[in-house]
């Protein structure tokens, strides 16, 4: 099954021969071998470069192991290029290569190669790129499949029931091509247990990992609730008995935040127009790995959705917030209170910002209302959005709040220009 990304692709296109090394890093299983290696390698194909003018390498083939090696590396593609012409130089899990970074630092200096690698983000990370490519490399960072690529494999399947099977099973292109509930399912458990949590293993020295996976567990059954180290440290010692240590909670959300796994959102301040460092709230990159860990028990469409909504605002390229709101009121007796009110999300991308509050359903005027709280006590001209899954038509209300249908808001990518 083939499935365009065209989002990424066109972000390779941009960075054509721009000089610099294009490093794609990404989940792992989400598809970057399928970007470069056969996506990208057709674009250029049909862009009129010689099939002899691309060199492919992919490291995790056994056949080109002895390629591992870095005067191997270079021999080979020198062998390749027989003229003063542009080659494409594609190398998939760069990673494989030993002193990886020298050889694409020589490769570089050479000025007539256009040079695209991928990367195993368990070895890495962007992190590792920003440090070791400073001025010589950029990241073109991939997330699995947006809804709407998801979709594009399935159109003849309505909108409600393909939300379903992709709020149970996320997006790891892999998926796409397996029908079968227990497939998907052995799969998704597998991929985390034998590939995700080996690669922190290995990648951070961590032996014992049970806390580890209790931990990432207990991170999945609560996304879209405010979490620090010492409130889940208590929350170990109170229902696992475990005495793991906050320091050791932190060091593992910071692993787990590397191999991209899962997502912070910081709080944010609104009126006093400052960051709050803790608690933050935590969401999985893809949601059928969050729904694996909880072997498929605890599905919560509220909950969920508001994970949906997060992961398609960074695919757009919004950076994204939890927005807090103080109201100041004074009660019965005369004594001031600060009621603290939550925005979901607080999105910026450029000089562009939007309010956006997830509301699966909103069957009464009372929810209505509740959900209306927060955003009109955000006193500024920016959008104010509220995303529901009810199927009433998309809208705005008298006091300028736009209430957008889930459908159209993962449909139309400029459902946020307001």
């Amino acid at each position: 099954m083939i499935i365009h990304r065209p989002l990424y692709l066109q972000k390779l296109i941009t960075r054509r021969q721009d000089g610099l090394i294009k490093i794609i890093t990404g989940l792992r299983r989400c598809g970057k071998s399928y970007l470069l290696l056969n996506l990208y390698r057709k674009h250029l194909l049909e862009q009129g470069v010689k099939d002899d003018h691309i060199i492919a390498v992919d490291l995790e083939d056994y056949n080109n192991y002895p390629l591992h090696e870095p005067q191997a590396m270079l021999q080979e593609i020198d062998k390749r290029i027989t003229d003063n012409d542009l080659y494409y130089i594609l190398i998939d899990e760069v990673q494989h290569l030993k002193h990886f970074e020298d050889v694409l630092n020589t490769l570089l200096k050479r000025g007539t190669l256009d040079i695209y690698v991928t990367g195993s983000n368990a070895r890495f990370l962007s992190k590792d790129v920003i440090t070791t490519f400073r001025g010589r490399g950029e990241e073109v960072h991939i997330h699995p499949l947006s809804f709407q690529e998801f979709r594009s494999a399935f159109l003849s399947v309505p909108f409600h029931e393909l939300l379903q099977t992709y709020l149970n099973y996320g997006g790891m292109p892999q998926i796409a091509d397996m029908s079968n509930v227990e497939q998907k399912q052995d799969y998704l458990k597998s991929l985390f247990t034998e590939t995700y949590l080996t690669d922190i293993r290995e990648r951070y020295h961590i032996y014992d990992d049970g806390d580890l996976e209790e931990l990432v567990s207990l991170i999945a059954s609560t996304i879209g609730s405010l979490q620090n180290p010492l409130k889940l440290q208590n929350t170990f010692r109170s229902t696992k008995q475990s005495h793991i240590a906050q320091e050791t909670i932190k060091r593992y959300i910071d692993c787990l935040q590397d191999a991209f796994i899962i997502e912070k959102a910081t709080r944010y301040d609104i009126k006093g127009k400052r960051y709050i460092s803790t608690p933050q709230k935590y969401y999985f990159e893809d949601l059928g790995l969050r729904n694996a860990l909880l072997n498929f028990r605890q599905f919560e469409p509220t909950h969920l959705m508001e994970n949906l909504i997060y992961n398609e605002l960074r695919i757009r390229g919004f950076s994204v917030d939890v927005g807090q709101v103080v109201l100041n009121k004074k009660d019965s007796n005369g004594v001031s209170q600060r009621i603290p009110y939550e925005v979901d999300f607080v999105c910026n991308i450029g000089y562009r910002r939007c309010y956006i509050q997830s509301a699966y359903s909103m069957p009464t005027y009372d929810k209505i209302e509740q959900e209306l709280k927060s955003l009109t006590l955000v006193n500024d001209s920016f959008a104010k959005v509220i995303i529901t899954a009810d199927l009433t038509p998309t809208h705005r209300l008298d006091n300028g709040v736009l209430i957008l249908n889930l459908q159209d808001f993962l449909m139309q990518e400029d459902s946020l220009i307001v």
